[in-house]
């Protein structure tokens, strides 16, 4: 499964890249940054009016940069197909598995070990009743012979003396085929019938009904959280896809404003800092929108279909990979654009990518393993700390429930420090290179004495 999941992201990542650059051939150049004082321009006759007015108003001609990269990757055809595959991919990944629950087997085959009584015999049938299930018994021999019909899958649960409950893994489990409810309301029926023996109907039978408890449910595979290691599958997959995307764009920008000279004419207006700034603000405003689209719409979805998938820290793990989502931009695309600054050329930018996406396919592909097995390593607790692969390994551990709050937020903090030093080189080296051409420039004649 977790080859399928690699594959499915790669293919996904060449589609883009190869969609990017055959779309920014087809584009005109960038217009200069007076579009937006048009009062025809599409920001004033569109809803959104107030909100680039407010923004460009707020951050001045940072946010006229930003409202700008704003309006030009919400209008793409790229962008709105992108989002709409993705909204399509979670909604099958919320749904389909509900549909299958809803489609499973409607007979019950109940194991029976050391007989039932005639009342417990009633309550099994009731539990099934209420769940709509018809209930087959099943007389097993022992506790061994029940576990190994388990296994085989003759049986779907067993009672064992009136008294517990036995099954092979838990209910919730995709692959179970005991009926979750019934299994649910059964414990529950079995521990008030225990609690009305108990009591013998005398004066303290309404204490101990009204305390008692579900009988305990053994089972003989432990619960491997299957729900939220495929949401943290399906985020590690979102994840990976939209940082590439949106941080590509950011470096294929770039190189084309070098290339087409528009640069020369934004900067005649702008300072470098500025337009590089309001790239990154715009652009980062467009993957937080669209990833808050994107999980708001996985929690209600899941919620009105009842998906086992947002349920225990499957929200957690949503919230988590969003976090992560915004603080992994905010490191990688500082460095995206630098590299677009040195380059000129369509080839050159493709000769930037691989390198630069390594760091992230390695914890792409390591954090998937991780999340598909459910086992940690040392090392890849090491990762999570680490601001190239910690978007996406600090993402699996919140997953799995295998970290504290205060590590998440050590983990956090080390990558906002490391993404302000990461700016401002990156900044230096925008600075210096955006306006040299003739070739490419290279990362050593650049950390040297500024350009002059």
């Amino acid at each position: 499964m977790k080859v399928l999941y690699v594959a499915l992201a790669a293919v996904a990542l060449v589609t883009v890249r190869v969609a990017l650059f055959r779309a920014r051939r087809r584009r005109r150049a960038t217009p200069p940054l007076d579009e937006p004082s048009e009062p025809s321009g599409p920001s004033q006759r569109s809803g959104l009016a107030p909100v680039f007015g407010a923004l460009e108003h707020s951050l001045g001609d940072v946010g006229l940069v930003a409202g700008r990269e704003i309006r030009e990757r919400v209008r793409g055809r790229i962008f709105r197909v992108g989002t709409i595959i993705m909204l399509g991919g979670v909604a099958a990944a919320v749904v389909i598995p509900t549909l299958h629950k809803s489609s499973g087997p409607s007979i019950q085959t109940v194991g029976v070990v050391g007989g039932l009584a005639s009342d417990t015999h009633q309550i099994v049938l009731i539990a099934g009743e209420a769940n709509q299930d018809s209930v087959k018994f099943v007389t097993e021999d022992s506790v061994a012979t029940a576990k190994a019909d388990l296994r085989s899958d003759k049986v779907d649960m067993s009672v064992v003396d009136s008294s517990e409950l036995l099954l092979e893994q838990p209910a919730t489990a995709s692959n179970s085929p005991a009926d979750p409810g019934m299994v649910t309301d059964l414990a529950e029926y079995l521990g008030v019938l225990q609690a009305y023996r108990q009591a013998g109907l005398t004066a303290a039978q309404v204490k101990l009904v009204s305390g008692a408890k579900p009988v305990a449910i053994h089972v003989l595979v432990p619960n491997s959280k299957e729900a939220t290691k495929a949401i943290s599958i399906i985020g590690l997959v979102l994840l990976f896809f939209m940082l590439t995307q949106y941080c590509t764009w950011i470096l294929i920008g770039v190189m084309q404003e070098k290339s087409s000279r528009v640069v020369e004419v934004l900067l005649a207006v702008v300072r470098p800092l500025q337009l590089l700034g309001g790239k990154v603000l715009g652009i980062g405003a467009v993957a937080l929108g669209q990833a808050t689209l994107i999980v708001g719409f996985a929690l209600v979805l899941g919620a009105s279909v009842g998906s086992d998938l947002l349920k225990g820290t499957a929200p957690l793990a949503l919230l988590s990979e969003l976090l992560w989502l915004v603080l992994g931009y905010a490191f990688y695309c500082w460095v995206y654009a630098a590299a677009g600054s040195t380059a000129e050329r369509q080839d050159q930018v493709q000769t930037l990518a691989l390198p630069l996406s390594l760091p992230m396919l390695f914890g792409y592909i390591y954090s998937v393993t991780v999340a598909s097995t459910g086992h940690t390593s040392a090392f890849f607790k090491v990762l999570a700390y680490l601001p190239p692969t910690a978007p996406f390994c600090m993402s699996v551990l919140v997953g799995l429930s295998q970290v504290t709050w205060w590590e998440f937020v050590a983990s956090v903090l080390i990558t906002i420090v490391s993404t302000g030093g990461v700016a401002l080189f990156a900044a230096r080296i925008y600075r210096r290179a955006v306006l040299r051409t003739g070739g490419r420039v290279r990362l050593a004649e650049l950390i040297g004495r500024p350009a002059r």
